[in-house]
């Protein structure tokens, strides 16, 4: 099902297939996907992840540092915003989850994108994986104003990384 474009109608019922405790093989099955080399197959799996509910994103909590590493290896555009989409989740779901053991080379990622050419998205989602990062650490938080300030000069923001921008300001002076 997979291999081919999949509908709301077809994530909701995979969704549904592998929600509940007994669905653990199921979901095991769908993770496996991610990392699939046909691009769509693994496309596919990781949008139906962004449809899971908190309970069933839960799940991917300890499988954090995993979708990081498939993150940093990742030369596809969807599936680069995919994983930062679920990634996102996760933190929301989970904060502080960052404090524990903040990965270096995640964070370096995310500060080298805000300012790069990809698309708004995943430049916005850098922005705030790499604010959650920087948060506890004033040296860091030194470093990531650098970049949001680099980002305001070049004054190509989309309305959404404008918006993802004055957000986090808002929490900084808070």
């Amino acid at each position: 099902m997979l291999a081919d474009r999949i509908s709301t109608d077809v994530i909701r019922l995979i969704c549904a297939d592998t929600s509940g405790k007994d669905a653990v093989d199921r979901k095991e099955k769908l993770y496996s996907l991610i990392s699939d080399p046909d691009d769509r197959i693994a496309y596919n799996a990781l949008w139906i992840f962004t449809h899971f509910s908190h309970h069933e994103l839960l799940w991917l909590a300890d499988r954090r540092d995993t979708l990081i590493d498939l993150l940093l290896d990742s030369c596809h555009i969807g599936r680069t915003r995919l994983l930062l989409s679920v990634i996102q989740r996760l933190s929301e779901l989970l904060p502080g989850s960052e404090d524990v053991s903040p990965r270096t080379d995640f964070l370096d990622f995310c500060l080298s994108n805000i300012n790069s050419t990809l698309p708004y998205g995943i430049r916005a989602l850098c922005m705030k994986q790499a604010f959650a990062i920087c948060r506890p650490y004033p040296e860091l938080m030194r470093e990531f104003m650098l970049h949001l300030e680099m980002l305001e000069s070049f004054g190509n923001m989309s309305p959404g990384l404008a918006t993802a921008r004055r957000n986090i300001l808002k929490q900084i002076t808070k």
